[in-house]
């Protein structure tokens, strides 16, 4: 049931990709959905999938963050109420279903999650902290849930308008050279709330 009490703010990222922090707890942890088909079984996730002509590529939802990617042209500012209304509409007890750990279904221990946690904690402390800490910036390792890295920006980097080239060309070149296994990012800092923010939000 629509909850209209529930308070979802929106953060363009670009063109293809929006935040939407919600007032509330999504998901006690991180979940990616790339395709309807990973979607089943998670009404808010088939919820966004499903609106109308808005061409979504991917829904990753970690804790009170849900971020959206689409490619349909589309502006954020057109489809923001309508991926609004799908999150009031499944959130809930059930509205993201856990999924299994892949190591333990492959075997495979590159891909387990505590493995690669291990190894984001080691190049944050000595490679990630130390260049964004040049900027009075600091650089948090939230958790790493279905090879996704969860991460929340402080200091200099909260707000500041460089903090999206700092996070795709800095901390996210780095994971991929030195932590092959890891999959995405996912930044879950409020930048609204730094002190110098880079997008004045709006509520939908």
């Amino acid at each position: 049931m629509a909850n209209a009490e529930i308070r979802i703010t929106a953060e363009p990222i670009d063109n293809t990709r929006c935040k939407f922090v919600v007032s509330q707890p999504v998901y006690a942890g991180i979940r990616r959905f790339q395709s309807p088909a990973e979607a089943n079984g998670s009404p808010l996730a088939e919820a966004i999938f499903g609106i109308p002509g808005a061409g979504i590529t991917e829904v990753i939802v970690s804790s009170n963050i849900v971020t959206v990617a689409k490619e349909s042209p589309t502006p954020w500012t057109a489809l923001g109420r309508s991926v609004g209304s799908a999150i009031r509409g499944a959130i809930g007890a059930d509205a993201v279903r856990p999924k299994a750990s892949r190591a333990a279904t492959t075997g495979d221990d590159d891909v387990d999650d505590d493995v690669l946690y291990e190894k984001v904690a080691q190049l944050f402390e000595s490679r990630v902290n130390p260049m964004v800490a040049r900027h009075g910036g600091s650089v948090e390792l939230i958790d790493v849930q279905d090879r996704t890295v969860m991460l929340r920006m402080g200091g200099g980097c909260q707000g500041c308008g460089m903090a999206d080239v700092t996070l795709r060309q800095g901390i996210e070149a780095m994971l991929h050279e030195h932590v092959p296994g890891v999959e995405g990012i996912v930044d879950v800092t409020d930048h609204s709330a730094g002190s110098n923010p880079y997008f004045s939000a709006a509520k939908k």
